[in-house]
């Protein structure tokens, strides 16, 4: 057993470097996000909203993918999705993340590793509702986060995102209404600080949809 706790070691030790990789998103008091305080939000939301999905979840297994899903980024770093905004970024993103995963699953051996492997895929590809509930609340999270901090902290992509939520949450009656509360928190928002909504959703109209 030694063996296989000094290769759970080793990760946990790489995994140490999200506690300083830093988001692109903002606290209420003024400091950078780091990756870890977004994944333990994330963590949060599952317990809290569980009772209210249109669907019994298995909550462990759910949990684990949402504490695996940004553990890639702790050797491929984060990247914000609006500065990856070509098809050969993406690309470029996806492998940095797929050699990560795949050097975690040698790390770990072939029992746990491969465990890790799947429940990293399984959100990435959301091929059940366990990782389509973990997926959503990837992206509300990161909503909720941009409106705790000061607006001053927004881009106009950030702006733009708030319109941008539901498609990652229509498939569920909780989230796609935890969705609208999230929304009109930030309209209220935009709103108080003096940016007109109505010529954010016309910038919207007038380009590509972005990824959020």
């Amino acid at each position: 057993m030694k063996e296989q706790l000094r290769q759970v070691l080793e990760v946990l030790n790489l995994a140490e470097k999200l506690k300083y990789e830093l988001r692109h998103s903002w606290l209420s008091n003024g400091r950078q996000e780091s990756v870890a305080e977004h994944t333990w939000r994330m963590s949060l939301m599952v317990v809290l909203l569980e009772p209210y999905l249109d669907h019994e979840i298995e909550v462990a297994r759910t949990l684990k993918m949402v504490i695996i899903h940004d553990l890639v980024e702790a050797e491929a770093g984060d990247v914000p999705a609006f500065e990856v905004n070509t098809p050969e970024l993406k690309e470029q993103k996806r492998r940095r993340e797929l050699q990560a995963i795949e050097n975690l699953r040698h790390t770990l051996g072939n029992g746990l590793g491969q465990h890790v492997y799947e429940l990293w895929h399984e959100f990435e590809d959301k091929l059940t509702y366990e990782a389509r509930v973990a997926n959503a609340l990837d992206k509300l999270e990161v909503r909720l986060q941009h409106n705790n901090a000061d607006i001053s902290t927004w881009l106009e992509v950030e702006q733009e995102s708030v319109f941008l939520m539901g498609q990652h949450t229509e498939f569920d009656a909780c989230l796609h209404q935890l969705k609208e509360l999230i929304e009109a928190q930030a309209v209220q928002k935009m709103e108080t600080a003096g940016i007109s909504v109505a010529a954010v959703k016309q910038r919207l109209i007038s380009k590509p949809q972005i990824a959020v």
